[in-house]
């Protein structure tokens, strides 16, 4: 899912910025790209993720050529540590490099989605409320 204004896409960059330190983090993306894996506002919790370890399918907290979007890994290439990243859609983003992975959804609605929790990296302990 993508950021529909500039509020939310300013959302998912302090959720990148948060998993990328390592924490796991739960929100309620907008928009409808993920229909009907996950539907707009549908809480979801993205942790720091294993790149290595992501398989066709898998939804990720991931940069495509300067945004940050929730979407699917639509091939990966293992050789050039990167993945392509799609909406559920079929509308393909592009190609980014592992680095720029952030996380990977474990469950949406409480739900945990199949064979994600395999992936993830370890977990940085939630801090006190309010703090990144």
């Amino acid at each position: 899912m993508r950021a529909r204004q500039d509020t939310h896409m300013g959302m998912l960059e302090a959720m990148a910025g948060r998993v990328a330190g390592g924490a796991a983090v739960e929100f309620r993306p907008s928009g409808s790209s993920m229909v009907p894996l996950i539907r707009d506002r549908q809480a979801v919790l993205v942790a720091p993720v294993d790149p290595a370890r992501l398989e066709v399918g898998d939804i990720v907290l991931a940069r495509v050529a300067g945004t940050v979007y929730l979407h699917l890994v639509s091939a990966v290439d293992p050789a050039r540590r990167r993945v392509q990243i799609s909406s559920n859609r079929g509308r393909v983003n592009g190609w980014t490099s592992h680095d720029r992975v952030f996380g990977i959804c474990v469950a949406v609605d409480g739900v945990p989605r199949a064979t994600a929790s395999r992936k993830v990296r370890p977990v940085r302990p939630p801090g006190p409320a309010g703090s990144p």
